[in-house]
This record gives C-alpha cells, structure tokens and sequence, in this order.
C-alpha cells in the first residue's frame, strides 16, 4: 500500500504545480468490441521531459 501512496502522493506534486508549472495528464481511454465480448481500459499518463509516469487499468 505504500508504494501506491508514493505514487499518488508525486502524481498530486506534479499535477498541481509545486516543482514548476503544472503539467496536464494525458487520459486515454479505449473501448473494444469482439465476438466474445467487450474490454475496457483506461490509463492516465504524466510526463515531464524524458520522464514518464503511467497507471492503467482494464476491465
């Protein structure tokens, strides 16, 4: 639970400013339909030069 915390918690200082000028998520969604069903998966991306930090989840 506490890498998740670490996490959440430099996410929240990235996107609200406190190391520089704040910097959007990008949120990418995507939604598939086949013959045995349907999948649903989102992501939320933050990124700051060569950095990058992503979390996903599908259903």
């Amino acid at each position: 639970m506490k890498p998740v915390a670490a996490i959440a918690f430099l996410l929240t200082l990235a996107a609200c400013g406190v190391d520089g000028e704040p910097v959007p998520p990008q949120v990418n969604s995507t939604v598939t339909l086949s013959s045995s069903g349907m999948s649903v998966g989102t992501g939320v991306t933050l990124g700051r030069g060569p950095f990058r930090l992503g979390l996903g989840a599908a259903l």
